[in-house]
């Protein structure tokens, strides 16, 4: 298990829940998935589901914490699988600052796997660093992140979806269990400019089934289902305060 602050991260028992759904919803809608930007993300896991693509030609992981990945590959081997892929680079940098500055050819896929939004990592979830993100995604790309339980943080998870309807046209929560988590049911959001997120490529959904312990078609169309104290926020992709 991995806990930063004396919160809990990861383990190795249950990974897999909060794995897969990061990424396979983003990566079996999206147009194309050759070069793929992680932003942390340091326990190995996303980059691994990630580099499950064959049509996957290059991974960027930005994360800012050396000793995350050290801890992570000493201990939690079974999470972080692909450190040696020669497709993935990993860099140790301020992801806001990377988001923000760096001069690098735009990805098809940028996926958030962050912290929860208090002291540093605060600023992965404002507007700025969204629109830093932006910068760096084709215009066909797609914006995948953690964010937050609907439940335990519902106003921050509302205020994440807010903060990427300035951004983004399209904001598409999706949900799923991770039991490590409190309360364990868990949002990540889907934002694009272009793509649907019930367009799945059948190719890649049929490969990731073979594989994959959670996450299945099935899954993938629910995933997206939004219960009844949360559809009035949400409306075909845009989000809307109601009075």
């Amino acid at each position: 298990m991995l806990a930063i602050d004396k919160i809990f991260m990861t383990s190795e028992a249950d990974e897999f829940f909060y794995h897969e759904m990061i990424v396979h919803p983003v990566l079996t809608t999206a147009k194309d998935i050759k070069r793929v930007l992680v932003i942390g993300g340091g326990d190995g896991g996303t980059v691994r589901e990630v580099l499950s693509y064959d049509e996957v030609v290059e991974v960027v992981m930005v994360e800012i914490d050396p000793m995350v990945v050290d801890v992570s590959k000493r201990f939690l081997p079974t999470i972080g699988t692909a450190w040696d892929d020669p497709r993935l680079e990993v860099i140790f940098e301020d992801g806001i600052a990377f988001a923000k500055n760096a001069q690098v050819e735009p990805f098809d896929i940028i996926l958030l796997d962050g912290c929860d939004p208090v002291g540093p990592a605060k600023g992965l979830f404002t507007v700025d660093f969204y629109r830093g993100c932006a910068r760096l995604l084709k215009e066909d790309g797609i914006f995948g992140l953690q964010s937050e339980s609907p439940i335990l943080q519902h106003d921050v998870f509302l205020d994440i979806a807010r903060a990427l309807s300035q951004v983004f046209e399209g904001v598409y929560p999706y949900f799923g269990p991770v039991p490590i988590y409190a309360s364990g049911n868990w949002s990540w959001t889907y934002a694009t400019r272009k793509s649907d997120p019930l367009s799945i490529n059948e190719d890649r959904v049929a490969h990731q089934e073979k594989r994959c312990k959670y996450y299945n078609r099935e899954i993938h169309r629910t995933a997206f289902v939004l219960p009844n104290n949360l559809r009035q926020f949400f409306q075909n992709g845009k989000v809307s305060t109601p009075i």
